[in-house]
């Protein structure tokens, strides 16, 4: 596994702990930090998820036809939002490996039907990139 599927795992991690817990990924980022080194790009996720998540859930409200952000899994949710996080603001990460990544979070961690759900939401997304970044 690579440095960054490692980073991507954390960061879930950290935001799908908060958010069960009501409070803040960064507080929770910060706690982590105190304990032991945290990798660049966890924090990376974990700022850029936080800073734009109302963003990031009007985007994905907006791909997934018949559900709410609420209904669906809390893995799914998450992994979407840091997914759609990477291919709308990371430009050094291509839209093919943050799908690809999201995916492999989603076989293992979620349901049997969410990664054909994350790969149809993501690859939506994906093809409207350049009207949705902003």
């Amino acid at each position: 596994m690579s440095a960054r599927s490692k980073a991507r795992k954390r960061a879930l991690d950290l935001i799908y702990a908060s958010e069960m817990r009501n409070r803040s990924a960064l507080e929770a980022l910060e706690e982590h930090a105190e304990g032991s080194q945290v990798n660049e790009y966890t924090a990376e996720l974990v700022r850029g998820v936080t800073e734009h998540r109302a963003r990031l859930d009007e985007v994905i409200s907006s791909y997934v036809q018949g559900w709410t952000l609420d209904r669906m899994p809390a893995v799914d949710r998450n992994v979407l939002r840091m997914a759609t996080y990477e291919v709308l603001y990371v430009d050094d990460v291509p839209d093919a490996v943050a799908v690809s990544e999201a995916l492999n979070l989603v076989r293992d961690l979620s349901t049997d039907e969410s990664p054909a759900f994350v790969n149809g939401v993501l690859g939506n997304i994906v093809r409207d990139r350049e009207t949705l970044a902003g």
